[in-house]
């Protein structure tokens, strides 16, 4: 396989200390050779307004800007009131805007999220998932990576402890750079 893939992750949460951004942090680390992740902070992408998306603010032009550059996405989400925080939903949005300029089209990407509930952010991950089928986003299925009881498997540095979670991410990473490998060739 020649060529790097490039990962752009997006971490749905804003808040700084976020286990979403640490699972970005940890894919980082368990990265397969020939790949990198560069990870996007959603901080400053306004609320979408149909009004202003023939005229996009600059953060969200680098947005879609640095998604067209990726070869595959990373998502990882938390889960707000069973689903994918507003922010997240906002700044895909944007990205899909205007009918015809969507950045997402053709796109491999892997979902991934913590959650201090035993369940992890399942409910949240199908959500996306639906998301993405609209989006004609290429989601990779298996292995699903939903870390529970957060506060419990990330030490005081934010560094992802549970080996089983850590595996599920490293084959997740695997599949979804093979994915992306596949559809490159494919062009």
């Amino acid at each position: 396989m020649s060529q790097e893939i490039r990962i752009l992750g997006i971490a749905g949460s804003l808040r700084k200390a976020s286990y979403n951004r640490a699972l970005l942090k940890t894919a980082q680390e368990l990265l397969p050779g020939g790949s990198t992740l560069d990870i996007f902070e959603l901080h400053g992408i306004p609320v979408f307004s149909e009004d202003e998306e023939q005229n996009p603010p600059e953060k969200v032009k680098d947005f879609k800007k640095r998604i067209r550059a990726a070869d595959a996405i990373l998502f990882a989400t938390p889960e707000y009131n069973y689903s994918i925080p507003g922010g997240l939903k906002n700044a895909i949005d944007w990205a899909s805007r205007p009918y015809g300029d969507s950045a997402w089209i053709g796109k491999p990407a892997a979902i991934m999220g913590a959650s201090l509930a035993r369940t992890g952010t399942a409910r949240a991950q199908y959500h996306l998932r639906q998301v993405c089928v609209y989006l004609d986003v290429e989601v990779i299925n298996k292995p699903e990576v939903m870390v529970g009881n957060a506060s419990e498997v990330f030490d005081a540095n934010g560094r992802l402890t549970h080996e089983t979670s850590r595996k599920a991410i490293q084959e997740l990473l695997q599949a979804l750079v093979a994915r992306a490998h596949l559809l490159r060739t494919a062009k």
